[in-house]
């Protein structure tokens, strides 16, 4: 296969993040929110995988008539950011006008902090919350808190997303990521045991979601706390 087929592969391999994001909304429609999850892991781990083929195929040299990064953003918001909000309306989990307000906070938000030249940090992590909206949810649908609670969580990640705080990307910030990977990878299996049991509250699954959720939301802070020496 030669380089200018390979970059095209991964480009077609990106556009597929359209195709399981439809799926999970068509879900949602339906109110099936295990099904809506489930899609949207499968494009969770779409996104982790192209980015790595892109730089090892150098699509922008060998394939530049598609531009992956702006086909990346635009799948990102809807699977990170525009189902996961929906979701969080439609859910049983808020009560009347927190519905609203959650949601436009939510969209609002992201879209703002998708168009920030300055999201990315030097060490490939993320300048603010990256609008992970979809794992914030999935993890909100397992624990099932209260609705006020909900509110805060969104209002801080929010305004998180605009400051400096970092987080970390598991996959390209390379400190800590003997850890960072697996818990990332952890994540993701807790989140598709507690999708298997439809979100049911005595599930072991639960606690592996908000450890590992409070490793990848906090090991950036900690890692500004205590700069690497080298």
């Amino acid at each position: 296969m030669t380089a200018r087929a390979k970059a095209l592969f991964v480009h077609l391999l990106t556009a597929t993040g359209v195709i399981f994001s439809m799926l999970a909304m068509l879900a949602a429609v339906d109110g099936d929110w295990s099904e809506m999850f489930m899609w949207l892991l499968v494009a969770f781990v779409v996104d982790g995988i192209d980015g790595p083929l892109a730089r090892r195929f150098d699509v922008k040299a060998n394939w530049p008539a598609y531009d992956g990064v702006l086909m990346d953003l635009i799948i990102d918001y809807i699977t990170y950011v525009f189902i996961p909000a929906f979701a969080l309306f439609q859910s049983d989990l808020l009560s009347g006008w927190t519905g609203w307000f959650l949601c436009f906070v939510i969209v609002y938000g992201s879209i703002i902090y998708f168009a920030d030249t300055r999201m990315k940090t030097k060490d490939n992590s993320f300048a603010g919350f990256p609008a992970c909206w979809n794992m914030v949810v999935l993890v909100l649908f397992a624990i099932k808190p209260h609705w006020a609670v909900i509110a805060v969580i969104v209002v801080l990640l929010t305004g998180a997303m605009f400051t400096n705080i970092k987080f970390i990307h598991p996959v390209r910030t390379e400190r800590w990521r003997a850890i960072s990977l697996p818990m990332a990878v952890a994540w993701m299996v807790f989140g598709l045991w507690a999708i298997a049991v439809d979100f049911h509250p005595a599930s072991w699954a639960v606690w592996g979601l908000v450890i590992t959720s409070v490793w990848l939301l906090c090991a950036g802070a900690v890692q500004q706390l205590l700069p690497d020496r080298d």
